[in-house]
């Protein structure tokens, strides 16, 4: 570890007068962990030293094999804003790594493995660059502090106090997180009641996944301190629209020149541009598991509320599953339209990356585009213009998983075998359950 950056986070934590440091990581589902320790440990945990319990985690280590070692990243330290100055808290974001003698990355670390496919483009040239949109929902609370299936107000896409309920929550997490260090380009009220939006700029793979999981800490913390509960769930009202988690995404040279744009094309992409769409879309079912990892998810993707259900790609309309945004130069880039919040950031990133590099190596070209709106075509048109469906079920996702041997690759055999172990035994939980819907739909009739 580099002491230069040990003795920076040494320094900060002294000045700020930090008392505790949360070290943190995700599990393989990308549940956010984390181990406080006090400052006086900080040392020994920046060379390395501090060991925690692997079996422990979902979908880690084997409790024969249990012992393992968080590595902090310096450069992710920030202090948590809404603690105490007096006594104040931070965080550094770790790797994971396996025990005495090899201690080496874990391969079960979604955040070890993100770090792989990044090294992989880099081999190849390239830096993927990533700006999310992370949707969410506000819900009231009971007098216990449970959330209630109902939203603080009743507003539209773009509306403003006092229509908005949520602005001042909103305007906390945007100054909470502007204090850690986020530069925030918009926030806003969504489509749907109750559901909001917090953007932030874009930036390197690995970086921005970082950002995502923080980003989901910080807004569900400050709604709790204003007496409301944040949701990320992909479709939590059925009716309106869901939560996405739209990913505009490019590829720069080492040095940092944008290589989807191409002046002399007619619409100003790049060869690159178009196979890394054609890589997106070749292995759109098998990484639509991983974008799109619950149950929940599949209420989303459906016709009518915004959200793609057909592989396709656009320069014009939102029905598709990749969307080009209209500015070109050092911006161009694309957009990848399902993916929801709900998704672990690590290995989102990873198998998007992964699908797009495939294209590039290989040349995929893509479809042409469709500028019609899909939603509105028949299945026979649909058929003739070879435009596919994403799954429609988790079910049905992990079977295109299990046909899609690039993105298990791009997972690794260790965190593909465990994921997979945990959302099938999530969907044989969700089929054995008897639902209310079933209840009031069959209860009276037989």
């Amino acid at each position: 570890m580099n002491n230069a950056q040990n003795a920076s986070v040494i320094e900060k934590v002294k000045n700020n007068g930090v008392r505790f440091i949360r070290l943190q990581f995700t599990d393989v589902t990308g549940v956010l962990k984390n181990v406080s320790i006090p400052a006086s440990q900080l040392e020994k945990a920046l060379e390395g030293e501090l060991m925690f319990d692997g079996s422990s985690i979902e979908g880690f280590a084997r409790i024969e094999e249990s012992d393992m070692y968080l590595i902090p990243d310096p450069s992710t330290f920030a202090v948590m804003p809404w603690r105490p100055a007096s006594g104040a808290v931070a965080r550094l974001i770790c790797d994971v790594y396996t025990p005495e003698p090899n201690k080496m990355p874990f391969l079960g670390d979604p955040r070890s493995n993100l770090k792989r496919i990044v090294q992989q483009a880099e081999d190849m040239g390239y830096v993927m660059n990533a700006g999310p949109e992370c949707e969410f929902f506000l819900f009231t609370v009971d007098e216990e502090g449970n959330p209630l299936i109902h939203t603080q107000d009743e507003a539209g896409y773009f509306d403003l106090a006092p229509v908005d309920l949520g602005e001042d929550a909103r305007r906390d997490m945007v100054c909470t997180l502007e204090d850690m260090g986020f530069e925030i380009e918009a926030s806003h009220h969504e489509v749907a009641p109750g559901q909001h939006e917090i953007d932030f700029k874009y930036g390197p793979a690995l970086r921005v996944a970082d950002d995502i999981a923080t980003f989901k800490l910080v807004v569900r913390t400050i709604a709790q301190r204003h007496g409301l509960h944040a949701t990320f769930m992909a479709k939590p009202i059925a009716g309106i629209n869901g939560s996405g988690m739209h990913t505009h995404q490019s590829l720069s040279t080492l040095d940092g020149q944008n290589v989807f744009y191409d002046p002399d094309t007619p619409n100003q992409l790049s060869d690159i541009a178009r196979w890394y769409m054609g890589g997106i879309i070749k292995h759109a079912r098998g990484l639509t598991a991983i974008t799109n990892p619950t149950v929940n998810s599949y209420k989303r993707l459906v016709p009518g509320y915004e959200a793609p259900v057909y592989v396709a790609w656009s320069e014009q309309n939102r029905s598709a599953l990749i969307r080009v945004p209209a500015k070109r130069g050092a911006s161009t880039r694309v957009e990848v339209r399902h993916p929801d919040p709900t998704c672990n950031p690590y290995l989102a990133m990873a198998v998007m990356l992964a699908s797009g590099l495939d294209g590039i190596k290989n040349k995929i070209e893509p479809p042409a585009s469709i500028d019609a709106n899909i939603y509105r075509m028949s299945q026979a048109e649909r058929e003739r213009l070879g435009i596919a469906s994403l799954p429609g079920s988790l079910a049905e996702a992990l079977q295109a998983l299990d046909e899609d041997e690039l993105i298990k690759d791009a997972l690794g055999p260790h965190i593909y075998t465990k994921y997979v172990e945990s959302k099938w035994a999530e969907w044989e939980r969700f089929c054995l359950e008897v639902h209310p819907w079933e209840t009031k739909e069959y209860l009276r009739k037989f």
